[in-house]
């Protein structure tokens, strides 16, 4: 994977552009590995994910699957989770460039936030490799654009662009490729500029954590969370930055 930070945005690539950046346990590992140590750098306020050259992640690499169909290998051997970056306390954007398949939309939807180019093509593909809908998906398609569409992409295996993708919910924007870095940087900054890195670690947990979480339940939570940041400095720079009219100064996450 390639690594780049600036402005307090990270920009993680996977970075085998011959497979269409097709997933494979040592990609994974080492994202993994880059996702734990942005959130533990200061210097880090938002993390952007994005692929090199025509294809986002074309979903598991075909070696791997045949060793799989052959009994040589059991499974991916990777110990953490692939929702592990919904655990992971900065935002995480996917920049959705190109091809995004099975494994690779499952990482795309385990972003925070999604765009993509408008033309890049997406698929479930589980259904027409004989495969069930993996690591989560059941479960994060039905609440982002509701269970007869999820079904239609499960069941179908589908292809369909990223302009779709985003008219159905899955991305908050599909722009032409060429935009794509643009237009998510401006986001990214934007965000690492103005937004508490506090305050979006615990907006992460509440959006992620509540959702098996009844309205009464999740109210109850969030007014302690509140009365817990009108404590911090977050919020008294919050304010005197209102008031004084300029850019505020958070201070980074420390957890």
């Amino acid at each position: 994977m390639l690594s780049d930070l600036a402005d307090g945005v990270l920009t993680l690539t996977f970075n085998r552009p011959e497979r269409l950046n097709a997933w494979t346990e040592a990609l994974g590992a080492r994202y993994f590995d880059l996702l734990t140590e942005a959130e533990a750098d200061p210097a880090v306020r938002v993390i952007v994910v994005t692929g090199a050259g025509r294809g986002f992640c074309a979903g598991a690499d075909f070696q791997t699957l045949t060793a799989l169909q052959e009994g040589t290998l059991e499974s991916f051997t990777e110990k953490r989770a692939n929702t592990f970056p919904t655990t992971i306390k900065k935002p995480i954007i996917a920049a959705v460039n190109g091809a995004c398949a099975g494994l690779g939309m499952v990482h795309a939807l385990v972003c925070d936030l999604v765009f993509t180019a408008a033309e890049a093509k997406w698929t479930t593909a589980f259904s027409r490799r004989g495969l069930i809908a993996e690591y989560g998906l059941a479960w994060v398609l039905p609440k982002l654009v509701g269970q007869a569409r999820a079904l239609d992409l499960l069941l179908s295996g589908r292809t369909f662009t990223g302009e779709e993708a985003a008219g159905l919910g899955l991305a908050l924007r599909s722009v032409p490729g060429s935009a794509l870095p643009g237009v998510v940087g401006d986001y990214a900054r934007d965000l690492a500029r103005h937004s508490s890195p506090t305050s979006m670690a615990v907006i992460k947990q509440q959006v992620w954590g509540d959702w098996e979480l009844s309205l009464d339940s999740s109210r109850t939570k969030a007014e302690k969370l509140m009365a817990a940041s009108f404590g911090r400095a977050d919020f008294a720079e919050g304010v005197a930055s209102f008031l004084e009219k300029r850019p505020p100064e958070f201070p980074p996450f420390t957890g």
